[in-house]
């Protein structure tokens, strides 16, 4: 539950900030009146994203086993794929994403009424398309329904929370610590989807090694208890981990959180950190 709270708190965080800009900027630009165009592209980004979900969780339903395996281990890649680009294009792009969607706006507001709509929808859909995805792979890893759902939710329930303070200008954060931290969390929890998308095809026979392990701890932990579930639902750690697995997480995990720091520090080098998100008032 734990790496999903984080998946929902960083991604639903994002598309929230999103909103702020958005809202603050029309406000601030005296346009108002073109607010209901944001929240009609929001809703649209909302519903395609719980669509998406709903395809996801039902749709591979009825296929022989293998064919599951194969479209949940081949999902669970790309969406491994998704979110190491997500983490680095906002390690890049945070220093710019009030200007872009702000020049977005003014191409767009005095335009059909429809592009401002597609605007909102795009900006948040990308991050809800992105956690629709990350977290239906997270689940399958841990092999929960429910606890994964509930974990995710509650992030974005914070992640809303936060951005309604720090609309209102009451909460001041540090977002380049937050972003920098929850970003090196998140490639963790990818490289634990990536191992079990491994597993899976595996087990659908595309890729060798399924009775190969690297190692079997089960003894010391077992698989079924309170431990493991921890490691499983943080971390996606498996007792018995097969050669093929933990080869790629060493070398997913290693590599990327090497490029995505030395990424961050060339960011952070030569400018001052910003400690806070300007309210709708001041932004």
């Amino acid at each position: 539950m734990t790496g999903n709270f984080l998946i929902g708190l960083r991604e639903g965080l994002e598309a929230v900030l999103i909103v702020v800009l958005l809202l603050a900027y029309l406000k601030k630009s005296g346009r108002s009146h073109l607010l209901p165009r944001v929240w009609a592209g929001i809703s649209l980004a909302v519903l395609i994203s719980l669509g998406f979900g709903a395809l996801l969780t039902f749709g591979p339903r009825g296929l022989t086993f293998e064919a599951q395996e194969f479209i949940g281990g081949g999902l669970s890649i790309i969406a491994v794929g998704f979110v190491t680009w997500m983490v680095f294009w906002m390690a890049k792009a945070s220093k710019s994403l009030s200007s872009d969607l702000h020049q977005q706006i003014d191409k767009t507001a005095d335009g059909s009424a429809w592009g401002l709509v597609l605007v909102a929808a795009l900006a948040v859909g990308r991050e809800g398309l992105e956690t629709a995805l990350f977290i239906w792979a997270a689940a399958r890893a841990t092999g929960e329904t429910w606890q994964p759902l509930v974990g995710a939710f509650l992030g974005i329930l914070v992640a809303v929370g936060l951005g309604a303070l720090l609309h209102r200008g009451v909460l001041k954060i540090n977002l380049s610590k937050f972003f920098t931290w929850t970003g090196a969390a998140l490639v963790i929890v990818a490289g634990g989807v990536l191992a079990y998308g491994v597993h899976d095809l595996q087990e659908a026979r595309v890729l060798p090694g399924l009775h190969h392990l690297a190692f079997d701890i089960s003894h010391v932990i077992e698989p079924s208890g309170w431990v493991a579930t921890i490691l499983k639902g943080v971390f996606n750690f498996s007792p018995a981990t097969t050669w093929l697995e933990a080869v790629v997480w060493v070398l997913y995990v290693i590599p990327v959180l090497f490029l995505y720091f030395r990424r961050v520090r060339k960011g952070t080098r030569g400018r001052r950190p910003t400690a806070a998100v300007p309210s709708a008032a001041g932004a």
